[in-house]
């Protein structure tokens, strides 16, 4: 058997030459100086005993002071050390006893590490989202989330070395600068990606876990409705806080027809009808994709007039500040509320509970609020024979909500609203 002194000492000669060891392992010393590890083994191959040589890789003597890190380095660029080398024959022996060739095998590895490192964790996010059955206005936004918070730092990686904790540092990331909501629905996102990655064998298990401690909880009551002081307050503080005027027109109108924030940022001056004191949202942009129809109160429509001589050039009424061709982003709102204070005891989607909340105590039919707030008929058999829109009379009721919303504004949160029947 050999030592490593004389692996060490072993000069080059003309001809190539071996330094054996034991059961196959031998060292080559070719002419240029070059030492390499060599095993020799036999296998039946074709009904036939087949001699093989397998290169393991070449000879090193491990420096002195060595760290793990650098001797793991070192073994992965095919460098060992006598005993390392007796290590790698071992395992050459064991895969020889099963009926499999070496060589074969690590090509095999190769291939398919490549395979795993070309499968990054981007490439599976938008499969997983493709595999959704989902409006494509949706899946845009989803796309729009993992690009701004989580393909910055994960995207590239293969989506095996994906560990738990950089998906950890990419939800902390995304709570201090984003908010816990997006951040709830990062790591929602996250999770179900993982799961298409385990079922589809290419990662072992979902790295995503909990955190029940390790995140921020999300303490806003987003869904609260606002008592009518807070309304008032709310309305007179976003008008004078001195933002950009779409940010708070945009506002304004949301709050005037009770529509989800991104219809209202994303309103385009073709889906108005100012005359007929109309605003027809089409189905794309709806989340239970049908057309809604929405009565436009005086104040909104003196509002728009006076808008779309600023913005009626464009196809959005209120086109983002930096690219004129798309709309404003919803986030303009709550920037704008963290700057008022608001954070954390107000949120956009906020204002529909508030609306139907108070819309029901002014006397109204849960029919017409319901049919307002573009929500669909829970019973399927009254929702197939109930097609009613109850134009008129949302009409009525949306011009008293938005007196009331005047009124609450002025600071008069005393005013009992009476529902008007005519």
């Amino acid at each position: 058997m050999l030592n490593d002194t004389q692996c060490r000492n072993a000069k080059p000669k003309d001809k190539p030459y071996k330094l054996r060891d034991s059961n196959g392992l031998y060292l080559e010393i070719k002419p240029n100086g070059v030492k390499a590890w060599r095993y020799r083994f036999e296998l039946r191959e074709d009904g036939k005993i087949k001699e093989s040589v397998f290169a393991i890789g070449d000879y090193a003597n491990a420096p002195s002071g060595e760290t793990p890190e650098e001797a793991k380095a070192r073994r992965d660029g095919r460098r060992f050390t006598l005993a390392e080398a007796r290590d790698e024959r071992t395992k050459a022996r064991a895969l020889v006893k099963q009926g499999i060739n070496p060589a074969q095998h690590r090509q095999l590895e190769r291939i398919k590490r490549a395979q795993e490192n070309a499968t990054t964790f981007e490439a599976v996010a938008k499969e997983w989202l493709a595999l959704k059955d989902w409006e494509e206005i949706t899946k845009k936004r989803r796309l729009d989330m993992l690009t701004r918070v989580v393909f910055p730092t994960l995207g590239e990686l293969p989506v095996k070395q994906v560990t738990p904790p950089l998906i950890l540092g990419v939800l902390k990331k995304a709570a201090e600068k984003n908010g816990v909501s997006v951040m709830e629905e990062a790591k929602r996102t996250l999770f179900g990606i993982f799961e298409l990655a385990a079922e589809t064998f290419r990662v072992d298990s979902n790295p995503v876990h909990q955190w029940r401690e390790a995140l921020p909880k999300n303490k806003t009551q987003h869904k609260r409705p606002l008592e009518i002081a807070e309304i008032g307050q709310l309305l007179r503080d976003f008008e004078g806080h001195g933002g950009r005027h779409e940010t708070i027109t945009a506002f304004r109108l949301m709050w005037l027809t009770l529509t989800r924030p991104s219809e209202a940022v994303e309103a385009r001056w073709d889906e108005f009808d100012l005359d007929a004191a109309l605003w027809r949202i089409p189905a794309e942009r709806m989340k239970k994709r049908r057309e809604h129809v929405v009565p436009l109160p005086t104040q909104a429509v003196e509002m728009l007039r006076a808008l779309r001589g600023l913005t009626g050039r464009h196809a959005h009424l209120f086109p983002h500040r930096d690219d004129k061709t798309k709309p404003m982003a919803t986030a303009s709102f709550r920037q704008a509320l963290n700057a008022l204070g608001w954070a954390g005891k107000y949120s956009p989607h906020a204002t529909r509970t508030t609306g139907s909340t108070r819309l029901n105590e002014m006397g109204y039919t849960a029919d017409w609020i319901e049919r307002q707030l573009a929500h669909a008929e829970p019973n399927a058999v009254r929702r197939t024979y109930n097609h009613a829109e109850h134009l008129a009379d949302r009409a009525r009721m949306m011009q008293q909500w938005a007196d009331m919303l005047d009124t609450w504004k002025k600071g008069d949160s005393n005013v009992t609203p009476i529902l008007r029947v005519a």
